[in-house]
């Protein structure tokens, strides 16, 4: 069986960019590097097969220059998207896939643990039932507004808390366990 988790940075009030994509507000996104804590990320991705992104997302990863993933990415889009010459390697996109067709798909290639990153993406497996662990950090800032976490669900999800861990930077980092339900 496929694992599929979360890891990702988050506002107090549950925003993971600005409205336009923005992320100016991330610990080191002024280009200082932030605190040099990688806050667990480098063990996480030790493990993953796949990291599946929405086209937003993954157009967003393309503006900050350098490609930082040396796993295999799935990019999510309804529609065709052009994907560098030096990623094609490294990247590829599915169109017009439903979460469980892209678990299934990626759980037929051997994928053990998939990695689901982006706003929609990440509300789309959620509501499909799929995400079994999320990892959030919490950022210690307000934004009043943005692109957010979680959006609208049409039932409860039910998470089982497994770990808290604060840093000296302020940031929070929770993770839970998403309880299996029969979710729309």
């Amino acid at each position: 069986m496929t694992n599929v988790s979360v890891y990702i940075a988050a506002s107090v009030d549950g925003f993971i960019a600005r409205e336009d994509g923005a992320l100016d507000w991330l610990p080191g996104a002024d280009g200082s590097g932030g605190d040099g804590e990688d806050y667990g990320y480098a063990e996480f991705v030790s493990c993953i097969d796949y990291l599946v992104m929405g086209r937003n997302s993954f157009e967003k990863v393309l503006s900050f220059g350098d490609w930082p993933y040396d796993i295999p990415v799935i990019v999510l889009s309804s529609r065709p998207i052009e994907i560098p010459k030096d990623l094609q390697s490294r990247v590829e996109s599915m169109h017009a896939v439903t979460p469980q067709q892209v678990l299934e798909q990626l759980s037929a290639r051997g994928a053990e643990h998939l990695y689901i990153d982006g706003g929609a993406t990440i509300q789309r497996f959620l509501r499909a039932g799929l995400i079994d662990r999320l990892i959030v950090t919490c950022v210690p800032i307000l934004l009043g507004q943005g692109i957010p976490l979680y959006g609208e669900l049409t039932t409860d999800i039910h998470l089982k808390h497994i770990g808290s861990r604060s840093y000296p930077s302020g940031l929070v980092q929770y993770e839970y366990e998403v309880l299996r339900r029969d979710v729309e």
